[in-house]
Order: structure tokens, then C-alpha cells, then sequence
């Protein structure tokens, strides 16, 4: 196991909005297209007054090929202190395809050509920095941003989407289960 720091800009953003560090944490690095499961480690004294993780997982991802912003209707990929606000998808058969955050009642099967843009298990972000990705035409939740499954994995890895985070179907659906809704994500 490897022990982490947070990033310090991470860790400002908890204290300005007055969150509480959750025992795992999201860190999604749009420059590497990569995402980082860390977990609360209670055997290490707390680091400041902010606690030590460790490190459990690195996945492969896709970001907005329109880069990073905050503002509606951009395509961009929100920066900053987000939350896991809503679970969508669980118990629905791997390759389930979503419109407006419901079933279509259509099962993905691979086909490229398929309009299979959210699929398998929607994580829906709620930004938690007012002015920056909370509120007004910054907000992350109003925005729609995801993490969610896309049916061309193979543009995992490089900037692929509309502004949401594309993740691979078994990692998605392992942290479906794993998470809690209220679990941070950090964007940088």
C-alpha cells in the first residue's frame, strides 16, 4: 500500500466549504486522463489536520475533448471540489443504455456504431465550490456531469467526451457499489 498525500489545493477546497474529508476520495487528473480510488488509512496520525490515504486503484479515463471550463452549456469538463450526489443504475444489467438518466430498455452489446453514449451506471457530480462549479451557470449538478460508462472504451485514456468522465464498464459498476452518495471528487 502506498500512502498520499492530497493535493493541497484539495485539501483548501474541503476547508473553505466546510466539508468533511470522506473516508475514500475520486481524484480525476484531466492532464493524465486518469483517476485515483484513495482511502482514508486510520492507522496513519492525520497529516495537518487533514487525513492520510491510501492509495487503492488507478483507472483510465476519458475527459471533454472541449477541455476544462465551468460554464453551462460549454462541453467542458468541470474543475474543482465535487460530491457524488446521485447513484443511477444499480441492480440494471451491465451495458444498460441511459437517456435522461433512465433505462431506455436497450441492453449494449458491443456495436460500435450504437448510440451508446451512457451506459451501464450513472455517478451524477455536484459541485460544492459556490461561484466556481455551484450555483448560477457554473453548477455541475444543472450542468448533468457524470461519471458514466461509453460504449468505445478504447477512447479511454484520452480527451473523449462532452464534459462528463467516461470509465470502463467494471470499473464503473465496482465503484457503483463501492461508493456512497456524498463520496468527494476532486477535478484538476
Amino acid at each position: 500500500m502506498m500512502l498520499r498525500t492530497v493535493p493541497p489545493s484539495l485539501q483548501r477546497a474541503v476547508r473553505r466549504t466546510g466539508v468533511r474529508p470522506t473516508r475514500r476520495l475520486l481524484l480525476v487528473s484531466v492532464a493524465r486522463q486518469r483517476m485515483s480510488l484513495l482511502e482514508r488509512d486510520n492507522g496513519v496520525p492525520l497529516m495537518g489536520r487533514f487525513p492520510a490515504y491510501v492509495w487503492r486503484n488507478l483507472f483510465r479515463i476519458s475527459t471533454s475533448r472541449f477541455g476544462v471550463g465551468q460554464v453551462l452549456n460549454s462541453k467542458q469538463t468541470p474543475l474543482g471540489l465535487h460530491r457524488i450526489a446521485r447513484k443511477i443504475g444499480g441492480g440494471d444489467p451491465v451495458g444498460t443504455i441511459f437517456r435522461a438518466r433512465q433505462p431506455v430498455g436497450l441492453v449494449w452489446q458491443g456495436d460500435l456504431g450504437a448510440d451508446a453514449t451512457i451506459l451501464h451506471r450513472i455517478l451524477w457530480l455536484e459541485g460544492l465550490e459556490p461561484g466556481w462549479n455551484r450555483g448560477g451557470d457554473v453548477d455541475t449538478f444543472r450542468r448533468y456531469i457524470y461519471l458514466h460508462g461509453y460504449g468505445d472504451e478504447l477512447t479511454l485514456g484520452r480527451p473523449q467526451s462532452c464534459g462528463c468522465i467516461h470509465v470502463a464498464a467494471t470499473e464503473l459498476i465496482r465503484l457503483h457499489d463501492l461508493l456512497p452518495v456524498g463520496t468527494l471528487v476532486w477535478v484538476e
